[in-house]
């Protein structure tokens, strides 16, 4: 019956009553203009296509430097520079032990392993700024390596490309060794990156089963490099990604062990579970 009323206030009895007739399910809401009624007969007042329900809630964005964001109102911040609260080492959930700088940065503490949220995240917006030292040091996959792994999972490159060819699918801003960014938009070595992540999680069905790939979309330095990308599974060095079923997890910041020395600051994320 409220439906009903609505479709009447806005002069839309006819859309609502091809609704009925429709091969599809009437809609139940009114949070969207719904495809069926566009159907029926044109609406001839533009307050009938107007939505005023449910009113997105206000977010005050973050105010940066450089072209770099700061975290706004409604972020989980995980690093501002002053502890590492946030993580403990991903091997033995010990205190983290990576080293935090007069800067605000933290940098990679050589072969102690990979720093990990102490909390379990699905869907984020995840915003981390990196640096590799201005020394260069190493060459290919051994220069400036680390990364970004969503979930235990999906790792999301970070290396000094810089004059350094590797593998593209290994490359910075590759979705390793599944999907090439569509371009490099690497910082002179030395200088500080910003990544800018959309992670859709995968879904699984009670039987374990993947009913929903997740989705991954990165901005390097402003620049779009994976477009909504779908992750095929897991990353792995050697053979083919894996799905096995699994619900929230951490993200963790890589050791790559060959003394990668790369820095991160400005680290947060917002739950996009909790907005969309």
């Amino acid at each position: 019956m409220k439906l009903y009323q609505a479709f009447l206030s806005v002069g839309l009895l006819a859309g609502f009553m091809a609704c009925q007739t429709a091969p599809v399910p009437c809609p139940e809401t009114t949070g969207i203009v719904p495809e069926i009624v566009r159907e029926g007969v044109e609406p001839t007042k533009p307050e009938a296509t107007e939505i005023y329900e449910p009113i997105p809630p206000k977010v005050t964005p973050g105010v940066g430097a450089a072209g770099f964001s700061s975290a706004p109102s409604d972020a989980v911040v995980l690093f501002d520079g002053t502890h590492l609260d946030a993580f403990y080492m991903a091997q033995d959930s010990t205190a983290a032990k990576w080293t935090i700088n007069d800067d605000g940065s933290m940098t990679v503490a050589n072969r102690t392993g990979n720093l990990q949220t102490k909390e379990n995240f699905g869907s984020v917006q995840l915003h981390l700024e990196w640096a590799s030292p201005y020394e260069v040091k190493g060459e290919n996959q051994s220069r400036s390596n680390s990364g970004v792994f969503i979930q235990q999972r999906y790792e999301v490159q970070i290396l000094d490309n810089n004059d350094n060819p590797t593998y593209v699918n290994g490359q910075v801003g590759a979705l390793y060794k599944q999907k090439v960014p569509l371009a490099m938009a690497s910082a002179p070595t030395g200088e500080w990156n910003a990544y800018d992540i959309v992670f859709h999680a995968p879904e699984f069905n009670a039987a374990g089963q993947k009913t929903k790939s997740g989705t991954l979309t990165v901005f390097h330095n402003g620049v779009l490099i994976q477009d909504h990308v779908t992750i095929e599974g897991t990353i792995e060095y050697i053979g083919w990604p894996k799905n096995v079923a699994h619900s929230e997890a951490p993200f963790s910041l890589q050791d790559h062990g060959d003394n990668s020395r790369v820095r991160f600051r400005n680290i947060w994320l917002r739950k996009l579970d909790s907005v969309l």
